[in-house]
C-alpha cells in the first residue's frame, strides 16, 4: 500500500514575501577584519566582545605609574625639583618589601599625586614630569 501525502502550498501572499526579503536585506551584514599575526594574514569576523573592548592607549612617558599595589613609605622629591635618570623618587612598600622607585628620565617634577602612608593601586599615576 502506498500512502500519498498532500503537500500544502505556502499561503504567503506576494506582498508578505517581498516584505520578508526586504527585512533580510536591511539587516546589517558582518564585516570581516584582517588579522595579522607574524607574517600570516587571516580574514575573520569579529565578535561583539571584540568590538566593544576597551581600546589600548599607549602609556604617557611623562607619567610615572605604580607597577604594583602598595603603600608609600618615603618621598625624596618635591614639586619643581630637577631630577636625573635613576635618581631616587620614593619608596613603595609592597608585599613586605621596600621598593625604591627611581626616575625613568631626566626632567622636572610637575606634580606629585601621593603622600606618605598613601595606599596606591596598580597603574595609579604617582608622579608627573614636565
Amino acid at each position: 500500500m502506498m500512502v500519498k501525502k498532500k503537500i500544502k502550498k505556502s499561503t504567503l501572499s506576494k506582498d508578505s514575501a517581498k516584505k520578508s526579503k526586504e527585512e533580510e536585506s536591511s539587516t546589517p551584514k558582518k564585516k570581516h577584519i584582517l588579522l595579522r599575526i607574524n607574517d600570516a594574514v587571516y580574514k575573520t569576523y569579529p565578535t561583539k566582545k571584540y568590538l566593544s573592548r576597551k581600546k589600548h592607549k599607549p602609556l604617557d612617558p611623562r607619567k610615572l605609574t605604580s607597577f604594583i599595589p602598595g603603600t608609600i613609605k618615603k618621598i625624596y622629591v618635591k614639586k619643581g625639583d630637577e631630577v636625573l635618570k635613576k635618581d631616587k623618587l620614593f619608596v613603595l612598600e609592597a608585599m613586605k618589601m621596600n621598593n625604591v622607585i627611581l626616575s625613568p628620565m631626566d626632567g622636572k617634577i610637575k606634580k606629585i599625586k601621593i603622600k606618605v602612608k598613601d595606599v596606591v593601586a596598580k597603574n595609579q599615576v604617582l608622579i608627573e614630569f614636565e
